[in-house]
């Protein structure tokens, strides 16, 4: 019997050994393949990172802070992140009443010819604004963004073309050029990673009502079932949006949102090599700098607390082309072309400020009220815009590349090429009584009084050296939201080439600055 029992005893020791030993054998492989995904994705982060296409910005959205920078400022095709203006200008116009959720959206032969990616609407046929928005962002569908684009301008996806890049302006992105709805290759269409970083935030921002679109995982189209092509939604511990991209020429692209433990950053990835490279040094990027960002700061209305979409959302089958001709006539008639004047051209009311470096006290008018140098408060509505006036805005454009290339690396990115006021007054932002030497010159700051200004300027050419030994300091008064503001500048340079050195030689100093034509 004890014999018996020791043979039991045996047996159940043997295999609860042989239990555990699967077990840790189990636990050792699973450490193993974590390890080795963790090892891949640095390899691809290291090799992005080297890739000549490559440019990248991660953002604090609380602070406005840039926590990374890597060829932020250098023009790249956008491909399909274009759309996340499109989706501005489509949450616009439903905050605006224009248009509802439900509101057909005619296809024109233009708008169902487009290359995939696409819903497949044939021309005639319409889709709901609804449809429209999560085609956009989860097949990114090109043909749906032109509808919109159509739909949106009148009719024209050149005039709501116009109409993208004077937002874009007015929202400060002041490197980037639309030139179509769906950001298929055009060589006049272009951005920054920093541009498409301030567009992530202003998203967000300002419709907290439709940011929750962003994170949607899935989506039936009728019979089909569209799935993101977003990898890091779902996957990646708080990244609820926001658009991937790719062309040819642009590489991969991609501007993730992220928020957790009350600490929220934008990051943007911009020529990749291939998705999961892209994916990896997105991982990288957020584990790298979210840890970074600050807790504090920023407002309950800086940064929009949407709730999440649901996992999978249903909408009916779109309407086909027969059915679907009278309702387009309605909508055609119900919605008129949309001209310069009557565009609801609201667009300086709201969003960043058109700093480009988001320097807050470099700013060419007053701070917000906000903490955050990227996000101005709202101000009252403008005045309408005449045609001329829009036209003078929309003709603001990048110059267009040679075709087929890939846009050069700007010399500096630190010039800044726009003619101040401070040559031309106006009534509502009077000049200085001097407005100093003429031609090219460096900016170190403004200041709320001319002693401070030139402080400034004292302090900038004891730690500049002989950067700055011929240089001529001067103060330009403006006026900004009825304050009296200072410039703090330094004049006398021959050319361009000398300024940009004397801003170099600051910014090693740890001084920031930028230079402009006088």
């Amino acid at each position: 019997m004890q014999a018996k029992s020791g043979i039991v005893s045996r047996s159940v020791s043997s295999v609860s050994s042989s239990r555990s030993g699967s077990f840790f054998a189990r636990l050792l492989a699973i450490l193993s393949v974590a390890v080795t995904i963790v090892m891949v994705d640095s390899v691809n982060a290291d090799a992005e990172a080297a890739n000549p296409k490559y440019a990248g910005i991660v953002v604090d959205a609380k602070t406005g802070n840039v926590l990374y920078s890597e060829n932020a400022d250098r023009l790249q095709y956008p491909a399909s992140l274009t759309k996340m203006m499109t989706l501005y200008m489509t949450f616009e116009a439903l905050e605006q009443g224009r248009i509802r959720l439900d509101t057909p959206v005619p296809f024109s032969a233009y708008a169902s010819a487009q290359a995939p990616t696409k819903l497949g609407v044939r021309a005639g046929g319409t889709i709901t604004v609804e449809q429209g928005i999560l085609g956009l962002v989860t097949l990114s569908a090109n043909d749906a963004a032109t509808a919109l684009g159509e739909m949106l301008g009148g009719g024209s996806e050149d005039r709501f073309a116009q109409l993208m890049t004077a937002k874009a302006h007015a929202l400060g992105m002041t490197r980037t050029t639309y030139r179509n709805a769906n950001g298929l290759p055009n060589t006049a269409q272009m951005t920054t990673a920093r541009d498409q970083a301030r567009l992530g935030i202003a998203l967000r921002q300002h419709f907290p009502q439709y940011y929750g679109y962003f994170s949607t995982r899935a989506f039936k189209f009728g019979s089909r079932t569209i799935r993101s092509h977003n990898r890091l939604v779902g996957s990646v511990r708080g990244v609820d949006g926001i658009k991937t991209g790719y062309t040819r020429a642009a590489g991969f692209n991609l501007v993730s949102s992220v928020q957790v433990d009350g600490k929220s950053i934008v990051g943007v990835v911009m020529g990749g090599a291939s998705t999961p490279a892209r994916d990896a040094q997105m991982r990288n990027l957020i584990a790298t700098y979210l840890p970074k960002a600050s807790n504090r700061g920023g407002s309950s209305a800086l940064i929009a607390q949407a709730a999440p979409a649901p996992a999978m959302i249903e909408t009916p089958a779109p309407v086909q082309p027969k059915k679907a001709q009278q309702m387009a006539k309605t909508i055609t008639a119900a919605q008129p072309p949309v001209s310069a004047a009557a565009a609801d051209l609201s667009l300086p009311h709201k969003g960043p400020l058109p700093d480009a470096r988001y320097q807050v006290a470099y700013a060419e008018t007053a701070a917000p009220k906000s903490d955050n140098p990227l996000v101005a408060q709202p101000m009252p509505a403008p005045t309408k815009v005449k045609t001329m006036a829009f036209k003078q805005q929309a003709a603001v454009t990048a110059p267009k590349p040679t075709p087929a290339s890939m846009p050069s690396e700007q010399d500096d990115t630190s010039v800044d090429n726009v003619t101040t006021a401070s040559t031309t007054p106006s009534p509502t932002r009077a000049a200085s009584t001097s407005n100093g030497p003429t031609g090219w010159v460096v900016q170190v700051g403004v200041s709320p009084s001319r002693q401070m200004a030139m402080d400034l300027l004292e302090s900038a050419r004891s730690k500049a050296g002989k950067a700055l030994a011929s240089a001529k300091p001067f103060v330009v008064a403006y006026a900004a939201g009825g304050d009296q503001l200072f410039r703090a500048r330094f004049g006398g340079f021959d050319d361009q080439r000398d300024a940009v050195n004397a801003c170099k030689a600051l910014k090693k100093a740890g001084i920031k600055c930028w230079a402009a034509a006088q």
